[in-house]
């Protein structure tokens, strides 16, 4: 095995950045940066990530530097939390680098409802909120696509939704890429990912996917929570989930094909879970068409979510306190087609979300002036962030930002340190209302086994890559 970073090699470029010189390694082809506070950079070291950024460096085409945010934690080939952009013409194209999870994403959304006026009454919502939404390990929803309907959904997203009545044009507008990237094609997903996803619309499954609801807690900058109508005390819901067995398939069924490819493209490749084609091949293209239609899949799949937590919020409140409104939908899991300094790449990003700044065309008008909302869901039971994207982020990394909290250890032990009943006491004595359906599965998710959100936001934040705009509290988390 190649050799593995240590410390004492990295190049402090600012506070919060940092850099594995290119001479690190003799088949680095550029540097390695890694955003984190000197705090931080103790536990970077305790697993495998630092190798797994490095090998990104190693990659055909790889643009200006490979990169990890605060969150970053060790992943399946590419680490959790990183980003690399590789060209389009000459450069490679991975689905270890975007991840089993196609479009594994965040929506939030945002009431009038003041959480004092309610407060005694979430209990009722989660429980209305776990009947209407479906959740769990292998768990069908209501809908059930095949042929023809699976197929719109697969290539034309949230557009789909809005056909069926599921969405509205706003939700769309408010939606990453309006909830459709356009080079999808349904046969380029095999029919056994089709299988697996076909009863799956509408559905969060388990691990550490969630609706939450959350209160505004604090406001940092007061232009952008306006824009964004966010006010202290108002009530959100925030949505975490993919593209559910179908975007897993996907992953799976092109991992296996580039690693049959092997002799072709990788022959020299550090770790067979970076297994690669060459974009402009023919089987990078078919990779690249799948994973558009798994993350239009996943956009869809949040859709109808929404639609089942607005059927559950009329059934608690009535007309009481008005639909519910969304205020952004990002992926973090995906590849994209973009260009920096003229140069037309594939952004990969692994959990990580695009931070567009002011003025970007890429975001809604609404928007313009205060930058694309980020969402940055915390470990469970503490606080999430709405950020706003800055001008840094398109200089230094892709128009990129962290993600979430970011794991410490893995889903075996917290269940091995962690008595699921005992944590949804402790959570339930502190006002979170919990309804899950499986207690282990409430332990792996057991806020020990994450960082500390605000450490990891103060980083982007001071990085100026994304800044604070909002911090939520959650009084209810549903999990399956």
């Amino acid at each position: 095995m190649p050799e593995i970073p240590h410390k004492n090699i990295l190049k402090r470029l600012s506070d919060y950045l940092w850099e594995i010189p290119a001479t690190f390694r003799a088949d680095m082809q550029v540097p390695a940066r890694i955003y984190a506070s000197q705090k931080m950079l103790d536990d970077l070291f305790r697993d495998r990530s630092l190798w797994q950024l490095v090998n990104l460096t190693t990659l055909p085409g790889i643009f200006r530097y490979a990169f990890v945010m605060p969150d970053v934690h060790e992943g399946y080939g590419s680490p959790i939390g990183g980003v690399a952009a590789l060209r389009e013409d000459d450069g490679v194209i991975s689905p270890g680098m975007c991840g089993y999870d196609i479009n594994c994403g965040v929506r939030l959304l945002r009431s009038t409802a003041h959480i004092q006026d309610l407060r005694d009454r979430i209990p009722r919502l989660m429980a209305a909120l776990y009947h209407e939404v479906p959740s769990g390990v292998g768990t069908g929803g209501r809908i059930k696509l095949r042929g023809r309907d699976l197929d719109a959904i697969l290539e034309k997203g949230v557009d789909e939704t809005v056909k069926r009545g599921w969405a509205d044009s706003e939700d769309r507008d408010f939606c990453e890429s309006h909830g459709r990237l356009p080079e999808a094609r349904a046969e380029a997903v095999s029919s056994h990912a089709k299988e697996r996803g076909s009863d799956q619309l509408g559905t969060i499954g388990a691990g550490n996917h969630f609706v939450e609801v959350q209160y505004v807690d604090q406001i940092f900058d007061e232009d952008a929570a306006r824009a964004m109508s966010l006010k202290p005390g108002e009530v959100t819901i925030l949505i975490h989930c993919g593209s559910r067995g179908l975007g897993h398939q996907v992953a799976t069924d092109y991992i296996r094909t580039f690693n049959a490819s092997k002799h072709r493209y990788s022959r020299d490749l550090v770790d067979r879970e970076l297994a690669y084609a060459p974009f402009q091949s023919n089987e990078g293209q078919d990779y690249f068409a799948a994973m558009a239609a798994a993350a239009n899949f996943a956009w869809a799949n949040r859709q109808l979510i929404t639609d089942e937590v607005r059927e559950a919020w009329r059934k608690v409140f009535g007309n009481e306190f008005g639909d519910l409104k969304l205020v952004y939908d990002v992926a973090h899991n995906i590849v994209k087609r973009e260009r920096y300094d003229e140069t037309p790449l594939l952004v990969h990003r692994k959990g990580a979300t695009r931070a567009l700044p002011p003025g970007h065309p890429d975001i809604p008008l609404k928007y313009q002036q205060c930058g694309q909302p980020v969402l940055i869901p915390g470990s469970m039971g503490t606080a999430s962030y709405v950020l706003a994207g800055m001008e840094g982020a398109m200089q230094e990394a892709f128009g990129s930002s962290c993600h979430g909290a970011g794991r410490t250890m893995s889903r075996k032990k917290a269940k091995s340190l962690v008595n699921g009943g005992q944590l949804r006491q402790e959570l339930e004595s502190r006002g979170i209302t919990i309804a899950a359906g499986s207690m282990s599965g409430l332990a792996e998710e057991a806020p020990l086994a994450y960082k500390d959100v605000e450490t990891v936001v103060d980083v982007v934040h001071h990085a100026g890559i994304a800044r604070k705009v909002a911090r939520l509290k959650p009084v209810g988390v549903m999990k399956g």
